[in-house]
């Protein structure tokens, strides 16, 4: 006899799956507008010379640029973790 787990006799699945989608693409969203701002602070501080706001402005676009790579592969993990455990 062989035992396996009933995924179905779990609830909130599609709960679930719809908070973490809405929650990425927050974190999507604030990323993309942290990386204009960031941008343009870079490019004004860097244009008048300032060295200080220049600097900060530089790892605030890495910053966001790296939260978003993060999101967008907290989407793929996700996907992979429903599938995998579908087929449990």
């Amino acid at each position: 006899m062989d035992v396996y787990p009933d995924f179905d006799a779990v609830g909130g699945r599609s709960t679930l799956i719809s908070i973490v989608g809405a929650l990425l693409t927050i974190t999507l969203i604030v990323a993309v507008l942290m990386l204009i701002i960031c941008a343009i602070v870079w490019a004004v501080s860097s244009s008048t010379g300032n060295i200080t706001a220049a600097t900060r402005g530089r790892v605030g676009v890495f910053v966001s640029i790296g939260a978003a790579a993060l999101a967008g592969a907290g989407v793929a993990w996700l996907n992979f973790l429903l599938r995998v455990g579908t087929t449990l």
